[in-house]
């Protein structure tokens, strides 16, 4: 027998609770504590991590500088307001047809507001509230009834202008001079045919079988050719395309927005409009000519107003018109394709 004060042979099996407790303790013993190691690599590797992405910051800021003082334009803000009416555009488009009259409106009558603001400060005499009635009427009434009565209301809208501003300066009694007044009627017609009409001819397009992948469409090139003209005239731009007018364009931004347009013109042919390549080629080179076109057009108006934007409502843009200039001649072109291609399309 053993004794109860002898102590414990070492042949006898021990409990798994003992085990376990001398195994962790064994392990304890053998791995080297790395704790305060592994927490002095983890700041290190923040700390780097955080002076990349300052570095990267800094470097992006001083090029939007850089960008920013070439073309007065901030691009990260400019970026973001195209975006939000990108989401808009996508959404009222692709998901209810009908949603993009109010947007179309909108931006219609933004337009004719700052366009007559801008005329208005530079000595013009024009009516602001009957020409927003007449613009909403023209607008409004190329999606909602038949294209011989939208031409009929155009005309209407055109008298309607023209007679207020005739009464209006017959009621003035200023002695103001014939030639004046002339323009002044001509400005009132010019503002429904610029902004209005060419705008009512986007719900057209709309209305038609289909319409809103058109519309979608053109946009969508008129927008590749901007950013093509952009990105390419900041970055190789050197030879000045028509430096009277806008002296920040270049061919070498054109150059990029011919490539733009026609890339884009064959992509959305194919996949949207369901075009042959050359015709989505075609789509996209009337796109650039209409596009720049009306781009010079309106910087030609501006220079003529003395302005460089027609309003700050769209920051890191300008104004809305100054976003619609390019769109507002390419729906004529998009348009007119439309009743060209369509019947080759389904024959």
């Amino acid at each position: 027998m053993t004794d109860a004060s002898d102590p414990p042979r070492s042949d006898q099996p021990s409990s798994p609770q003992t085990r376990r407790e001398a195994g962790e303790a064994r392990r304890a013993a053998e791995t080297p504590d790395t704790g305060p190691a592994l927490q002095s690599h983890l700041r290190a590797a923040r700390s780097e991590l955080e002076g990349h992405v300052a570095q990267a910051r800094a470097d992006f800021e001083e090029a939007n500088e850089r960008i920013k003082e070439r073309t007065g334009r901030d691009l990260i803000v400019a970026i973001l307001i195209g975006l939000a009416i990108g989401l808009v555009l996508l959404g009222s488009l692709l998901f209810v047809k009908w949603a993009f009259v109010p947007f179309a409106l909108a931006a219609a009558l933004l337009a004719l507001f700052e366009f007559a603001r801008a005329l208005i400060a530079s000595g013009r005499r024009v009516d602001l509230i009957p020409q927003l009635i007449a613009g909403a009427v023209v607008v409004l009434s190329a999606y909602f009834v038949d294209s011989w009565l939208h031409w009929v209301l155009l005309f209407v809208a055109l008298a309607f202008v023209v007679v207020w501003r005739l009464v209006g300066q017959m009621a003035s009694h200023d002695g103001r001079a014939y030639g004046l007044v002339l323009g002044d009627v001509l400005i009132a017609t010019f503002l429904q045919l610029y902004v209005a009409f060419l705008g009512s001819l986007t719900l057209v397009l709309l209305a038609k079988e289909g319409g809103e992948w058109w519309v979608l469409s053109f946009i969508i090139v008129a927008v590749a050719v901007d950013t093509g003209a952009y990105a390419a005239g900041i970055t190789m731009g050197k030879h000045p395309m028509a430096p009277r007018i806008s002296p920040k364009k270049t061919w070498e931004g054109f150059a990029g927005a011919a490539a733009a347009a026609i890339l884009a013109g064959v992509l959305v042919g194919l996949f949207m409009l369901g075009l042959e390549w050359w015709m989505g080629a075609v789509f996209g080179i009337l796109i650039l000519a209409t596009a720049t076109v009306g781009d010079l057009g309106e910087s030609m108006i501006k220079r003529d107003l003395g302005i460089k934007d027609m309003s700050s409502w769209l920051p890191g843009h300008g104004g809305v018109l100054d976003r619609l200039d390019s769109i507002l001649l390419s729906v004529v072109a998009a348009l007119t394709l439309y009743y060209l291609f369509t019947p080759l399309v389904a024959s």
